[in-house]
């Protein structure tokens, strides 16, 4: 079964999903698995969100 998820939580993004997605303005920016998304982010865009969002917690 396949399921798709759109959330702002990343605690809740972390814990269950086999994929991450990143997407700004319309167009998917990075993919990858939850540990390489958030530990390694390549994309300038996904690092400044991750950044503010993480800060946040």
């Amino acid at each position: 079964m396949t399921m798709i998820c759109v959330t702002h939580e990343m605690g809740f993004a972390r814990q269950v999903a086999d994929r991450v997605i990143f997407m700004a303005d319309g167009q998917i920016v990075e993919e990858a698995e939850p540990n390489t998304f958030f530990r390694d982010p390549q994309h300038p865009r996904t690092r400044a969100f991750l950044g503010e969002i993480l800060a946040h917690h």
